[in-house]
């Protein structure tokens, strides 16, 4: 056997989708046939170049003993300590010249080696498969010597059959893969660009006459209330399925009554799918998928998606998620209300297809194709519209319906994504409704709809999917007629999004709008010792798009968001309406198939955010869209005593598989009885000595008005401030057309204001300050008159503010700063925060549907979300009062409340949470307004109604010492 002294290279510029392996087919995720993962520790040697080593490598007796060892599963970027190159982030721009199919010589290319025998119990008749479940981007493969073949379709499975070059021992697995390929300008999905061989490895036994490709039917006639099913397999064989009786041919169908699969009875019956050789267990789901009456319905009724779009990602193995970190994905979801995921961009690792079928989600599953840097060439020799890929296109479209087409989830096959339009696309849609008809297509870049069944859109903004869900949006006669689905919104970047809410309620109005699914799931970030999480341009990319990679649900560490947390209660699937005025509340089920059966109702009230009293409540179980007006207790007397608050949970009444008894689904909150707004007779009088002004429990500077010290508490820096750390959304994205606020506010100079004193009265009763602030080189400004007035132990502080000058922007936010001392071993109390109002997050105009009113505590670092970009965060909405550093502060009207260890300014300037470095001060906003945050960094920015327009206000604080106390409230 020889091999050649040079490299042959032509495979990875090829644009065909390469050679050798097998045909594609169902994967089943075990049987009774022998396997064998090679999951584990390869050998590594990286080069330049495709063509830096000749292919001896793969001899059966090369000694690779010098090199290096990585894991596989795994991104060989992501190991080595930066060794073996670095990862890059891009959003839609290839990180190489764009000239398909040719690729740079500089392609870092990574040999892989990995030398095992067989297991004893290893069958000595019959073949063997060589399955690779992921490789990025280019792979060609050897065994014992001899070449496999090659491959393209990072995300998509390939087979080998290699029983005729197995030995029982010292096996020699030869794996080549190019970081760049021909393959790579199909696959510029806005992420990170990780080579390696990523999923799982496996040898599989093929016993004589085992299961090969198969086809399993399970369709649902909701009006007979019958399952039939037909399994179609290359190998004849039977199909047994205990539970429901059934014993069949394969190819031949039965009707028998069963009870049907979806998202939210996810009902699976076990059968066996037997031939002479094998046996492969089955997971079947009853369900029909059908566009009918111009709606997306599954087993007869119509859908709301409730969705996430969704990359795979772990901060430290980037693509290579284990099992439980892809439940633990599931699990989230379930717990967070979501229905749905888009498995943006490619097909994912199948096990997570399994746990959707187990555990409940609708999938809509993506092609491994998007093409969108060739948005900066017009679209001009996209590989879509070029007859030259079709292959490659189809390919794709094949390896990822046969491998997913038994699952139950995947109730739409997507395209592909943002690869704009083309013969291609059109080809591989024939071919899909050709091998599955049972399913719908997708594909958000087919604005006529010519190839789907559903008007697909990223990023409308409310008024236009208001629009589309009257029929007004204008197009071809056939998307008009087709149902609405908004595959990307509510970009997740950063502190956000906002507006969640509002079309939420859009696509509870109209039937057209059958939902979306949020953008998206997790922060891409990587953890890194120098910045906790990296972010794109943090490994030195030539090209880059920064924390734009950074737009999830969860943190990087699977910590759910504040945004998470809103879109749980946003999309909770029972609405609790009440005023509390008449003695019920309205329970509505929002399902789509399943009653309230499920579910405990709970009762309780609060006062001043403490519980008074509390109970079961007694709910009839409402069928899907029911609505029923439920009585409650009588408030309790304590009414009286303080501002009262009615809440109604609904709870999972017995443990599920994805959460215990108890998990809080939906809850509703309602006022009983009205706060009293707190106030300060004006009975002491200023006092000036000294240079000094008292004024009951507080000390003033006599000349330029500045509070000191309120009963023994210093406090510095007490001003105006309308300055945030702007937010991702705030700063929106270069390519939008609309206005990005966060760029006007700084370049109108909000965040450097300048504040003159332009008097200070000391009254009969009062102590007022009169100052300008205005930022440097503009003529416009807010005068502000801070008006003081104390009882002798309580101190008021009125401020009153009027926009001078023309003002063409919104406030990014209005109300007063100041800084108390941080803790020290005297004051270890004063980082503690204990507040009634809204909680127990953070919260802002157009992301407040989570917060519920009640008694909160906690330190000021837990008060800090942290953003992977630090910006404007931490804000507790509709706060009545709180306690902070050995302060009472009280609000009128309801004020938003944030307190942090560094200043706004530094959080502005930072790029990581590892720039912010813990003051001797505790920063204290107490703001009476704060602009909405929208999703403008890919989508909307804030409605209308959420800005904070610059106008005259006036709010007032009450503040007095006290002594910090610990009791919580919870949810």
């Amino acid at each position: 056997m020889s091999f050649r002294t040079h490299t042959v290279t032509t495979y990875v510029e090829d644009v065909s989708p390469g050679s050798g392996a097998l045909p594609p087919r169902a994967r089943y995720a075990s049987s009774d046939a022998t396997s064998l993962s090679l999951n584990g520790t390869w050998r590594f040697r990286l080069s330049p170049t495709a063509d830096a080593e000749d292919d001896s490598f793969a001899a059966e007796g090369y000694d690779a003993g010098g090199w290096a060892e990585i894991p596989v599963p795994g991104h060989w970027v992501l190991h080595g300590g930066g060794r073996f190159g670095s990862p890059v982030y891009t959003n839609h721009l290839y990180p190489f010249p764009v000239d398909p199919p040719r690729v740079p010589t500089e392609n870092p290319t990574g040999d892989h080696l990995r030398v095992f025998g067989l297991p004893a119990d290893w069958p000595a008749e019959g073949g063997a498969v060589l399955r690779f479940d992921g490789v990025e981007s280019c792979a060609r493969v050897w065994l014992n010597g001899t070449e496999l073949g090659e491959f393209k379709g990072s995300r998509l499975p390939h087979e080998f059959a290699v029983g005729h070059l197995l030995k029982t021992a010292d096996n020699v697995l030869a794996v080549r893969v190019h970081q760049w390929s021909a393959g790579s300008y199909l696959e510029d999905q806005d992420q990170w660009w990780l080579p390696g061989i990523f999923r799982d490895v496996t040898l599989l036994h093929r016993p004589a006459d085992g299961v090969l490709d198969h086809f399993v039917h399970a369709s649902y006639d909701h009006t007979t209330g019958t399952g039939t099913l037909r399994v179609d397999s290359d190998v004849p064989g039977r199909v047994t399925v205990p539970e429901l009786g059934i014993d069949i041919a394969t190819g031949e169908p039965l009707t028998v009554p069963v009870r049907p699969w979806s998202a939210e009875t996810p009902r699976l019956y076990d059968g066996v799918l037997a031939t002479a050789g094998e046996r492969v267990p089955l997971r079947i789901g009853f369900r029909t998928v059908e566009l009918a009456d111009g709606l997306i319905r599954v087993n007869g009724r119509p859908v709301l998606f409730k969705g996430v779009n969704r990359h795979e990602w772990h901060p430290e193995k980037g693509r290579a998620l284990d099992l439980a970190t892809m439940r633990e994905d599931v699990l989230l979801m379930k717990r967070h209300n979501v229905n749905a995921v888009r498995t943006s961009h490619y097909p994912p690792h199948p096990a997570f297809l399994d746990l959707c079928d187990e555990l409940g989600l609708w999938v809509i599953d993506e092609c491994d194709l998007e093409t969108h840097g060739f948005t900066e060439r017009a679209w001009r020799d996209n590989p879509v519209d070029d007859d030259r890929w079709t292959p490659a296109l189809l390919d794709r479209a094949a390896r990822m319906v046969e491998r997913d087409k038994n699952h139950p989830s995947v109730v739409i096959w997507s395209l592909g994504n943002e690869a704009g339009t083309g013969r291609g696309l059109t080809a591989m849609a024939e071919w899909i409704r050709g091998r599955d008809p049972s399913r719908l297509l997708h594909y958000e870049g087919d604005a006529n709809c010519r190839d789907t069944d559903m008007y697909s859109r990223m990023y409308a903004d409310h008024a236009e999917v208001e629009r589309i869900g009257r029929g007004l949006d204008g197009g071809p006669r056939k998307r008009r007629r087709l149902p609405f689905v908004l595959c990307e919104y509510g970009h997740a970047m950063g502190n956000g999004p906002g507006g969640l809410v509002d079309y939420q309620r859009l696509f509870e109005s109209y039937d057209r709008l059958q939902g979306g699914f949020v953008w998206e799931w997790i922060d891409h970030g990587i953890k890194d010792e120098r910045y906790g999480y990296a972010y794109g341009g943090d490994f030195g990319e030539e090209l880059h798009d920064g924390n734009f990679v950074c737009d999830g649900l969860l943190f990087p560490d699977r910590r759910p968001s504040p945004g998470l947390v809103e879109y749980k209660k946003v999309i909770e699937p029972v609405a609790i309406d009440g005023d509390g005025a008449g003695g019920t509340v309205r329970i509505t089920n929002r399902y789509d198939f399943a009653d309230l059966s499920a579910l405990a109702f709970t009762w309780s009230y609060e006062v001043d955010g403490e519980t008074v009293a509390s109970g079961a409540l007694p709910v009839p179980p409402l069928a899907p869209g029911e609505s029923a007006e439920v009585e409650l207790p009588e408030p309790p007397p304590a009414a009286s005593a303080g501002e009262m608050h009615g809440t109604v949970r609904a709870l999972l009444a017995a443990d599920t598989p994805w959460a215990p008894k108890g998990h809080i689904v939906a809850w509703g909150q309602f006022a009983v009885s009205a706060r009293r707004a707190p106030g300060v007779p004006a009975t002491a009088a200023p006092v000036a000595r000294a240079g000094v002004i008292t004024l009951g429990p507080a000390a003033f500077d006599a000349r330029t008005g500045a509070l000191r010290t309120i009963g023994g508490v210093d406090v510095t820096g007490l001003r105006l401030d309308v300055w945030r750390a702007t937010t991702d959304n705030d700063d929106g994205a270069a390519w939008q057309s609309g206005i990005r606020y966060g760029l006007l506010w700084r370049k109108l100079g909000l965040h450097r204001m300048r504040h003159r004193l332009d008097g200070v009265e000391a009254g009969a009763d009062a102590l007022t300050v009169r100052t300008r602030v205005a930022p440097a080189g503009r003529e416009l400004g807010l005068s502000a008159v801070y008006r003081w007035t104390s009882d002798g132990d309580r101190l008021q502080l009125t401020v009153s503010v009027a926009p001078e000058g023309h003002w063409t922007v919104p406030l990014p936010r209005l109300g007063i700063r100041l800084g108390l001392p941080s803790a020290d071993a005297a004051r270890p109390a004063a980082d503690r925060v204990r507040w009634f109002g809204g909680g127990p997050g953070e919260a802002y105009p157009d992301t407040r549907m989570a917060s519920a009113v009640g008694c909160w505590q906690s330190t000021v670092e837990e008060l800090q979300t942290p953003y992977v970009r630090p910006q404007e965060n931490g804000a507790r909405i509709d706060v009545r009062w709180a306690e902070i550093g050995g302060l009472r502060i009280e609000g009128d009207p309801l004020f938003f409340l944030t307190a942090r260890r560094w200043t706004t300014e530094q959080l502005d300037a930072a790029a990581h949470r590892t720039d912010l470095t813990p003051g001797d001060t505790v920063w204290v906003n107490l703001d009476h307004g704060q602009h909405g945050i929208g999703s403008q960094s890919c989508g909307p920015g804030p409605l209308p109604r959420y800005h904070l327009s610059a106008e005259p206000a006036e709010f007032s604080f009450v503040f007095s010492a006290t002594a910090p106390t610990a009791p919580t409230a919870a949810l």
